[in-house]
């Protein structure tokens, strides 16, 4: 088999994955890989699409945005489309992407706007007359789910806008999160009660949304984020960053972190200071966006199939990671506890080799059902130490142990 070949069946097992890989994250809401696994499928799939250009084909990954809707809830066409995002994942593909907008705008200089990437369900919201009339998922981008009623239960949501100016048609797009300490305190709701608690906060915030009997979406914390704009009559300003102080006035909840910065060194600035403050946040974030913030610009820039070409995501080193549980040792504390530790194939977590995590104790092995030879993800945030988040079932080896705790002492 020759080359080409090699690289147009490698290029159809890649898009049947990613499919598949969408299913599981944008529709059931249950990722059976990290986002760091993800994007290294997507890239590999966008590298071979870049050599065969004649072979990319309307319906593969990298042509749209997202998963189909969920049956259960009314199909809403976006009359603009919810797009998705470019990555970046150094400070050579940033100072790149600033590069190439300022070769195309012809321009020594461009001002961005700036703010964390929240790590949440996009949702966009549409009001008439200052009254929000629907709520809407981003499904594939081009059509989503109708979650109106679930999203007029969300306090950080209002119903009405407030004071005056607003355009009689206002849609704007914007990130649907659960916070930190309120995914906790579900979560120890759910074990109280014997049922199935959350991996994550984004998870628990799209399982959260998505439910037909909008009485338990209002039981759970949620919170939202406007970062951006649809369907809109006229102008609100000549900025996003003004537009987005005025939407604020009109009650809708911006970031408090946004702000404009001046180039590619101070986007770069930008982040590491983010970043540093990542774990102080009681959300999660997975990067920082950067748009061009003049909407002059970004009209003259446009777009292309799946992402605008004046904004880009930065993403932060992986806090997640697939690999192999090799065993399950027991150390033994100064006051005689038993802690199992895990010892795992050596992965890169945020910029740290791993090689071990903490297990907790018996109950949280069983809970997580996770045996011996499990395929694993992994987590470490800031200076946490690592832990097992959850198994990826469909990658269980048949000869997968289960664990005991020793009867006696493994030390004396």
């Amino acid at each position: 088999m020759n080359t080409s070949a090699l690289d147009r069946d490698c290029m159809d097992a890649l898009r049947r994955q990613i499919e598949h890989h969408n299913y599981q994250y944008y529709v059931l809401d249950e990722p059976e890989i990290p986002d760091a696994e993800y994007d290294r499928l997507m890239r590999e799939l966008q590298a071979l699409e870049a050599r065969h250009p004649d072979r990319i084909t309307p319906e593969s990954p990298t042509q749209r945005v997202g998963g189909e809707p969920m049956q259960g809830f009314e199909e809403v066409a976006h009359r603009v489309p919810m797009l998705s995002l470019e990555n970046a994942f150094s400070a050579a593909e940033l100072t790149a992407f600033d590069r190439r907008i300022r070769d195309r705008l012809g321009v020594e200089q461009i001002t961005y706007a700036a703010e964390p990437k929240l790590d949440g369900l996009a949702v966009s919201l549409r009001y008439e007359n200052g009254l929000l009339v629907l709520g809407a998922t981003r499904g594939d981008g081009a059509r989503g789910e109708d979650v109106t009623q679930g999203v007029r239960t969300i306090p950080s949501i209002p119903l009405r806008l407030i004071g005056e100016g607003f355009p009689a048609v206002l849609e704007v797009r914007g990130e649907v999160y659960m916070t930190r300490s309120g995914f906790e305190a579900l979560n120890a709701q759910a074990r109280q009660r014997g049922g199935k608690s959350f991996a994550n906060p984004r998870n628990a915030a799209a399982g959260s949304l998505r439910q037909l009997d909008p009485k338990v979406t209002a039981s759970r914390p949620l919170s939202m984020f406007v970062y951006g704009f649809g369907e809109v009559e006229g102008e609100i300003a000549d900025t996003l960053s003004e537009s987005m102080q005025r939407i604020a006035r009109w009650g809708l909840r911006v970031s408090p972190e946004l702000q404009t910065v001046e180039g590619a060194d101070a986007c770069l600035a930008y982040y590491r200071r983010i970043e540093q403050r990542r774990d102080r946040f009681d959300y999660d974030i997975d990067g920082v966006v950067f748009k061009v913030d003049r909407l002059a610009q970004q009209r003259l820039l446009g777009h292309v199939s799946r992402a605008p070409r004046w904004a880009v995501a930065q993403k932060f080193p992986a806090q997640e990671q697939m690999t192999r549980l090799l065993d399950i040792d027991v150390q033994v504390g100064r006051t005689g506890a038993l802690t199992p530790v895990a010892r795992l194939e050596p992965v890169n977590l945020a910029g740290v080799t791993v090689t071990n995590a903490t297990l907790h104790n018996e109950d949280e092995i069983c809970r997580k059902d996770i045996r011996i030879g499990d395929r694993v993800i992994v987590r470490r945030a800031g200076d946490v130490i690592p832990q097992i988040v959850s198994v990826v079932m469909n990658r269980r080896p048949r000869n997968a142990r289960g664990f005991k705790m020793p009867s006696r002492c493994p030390v004396c």
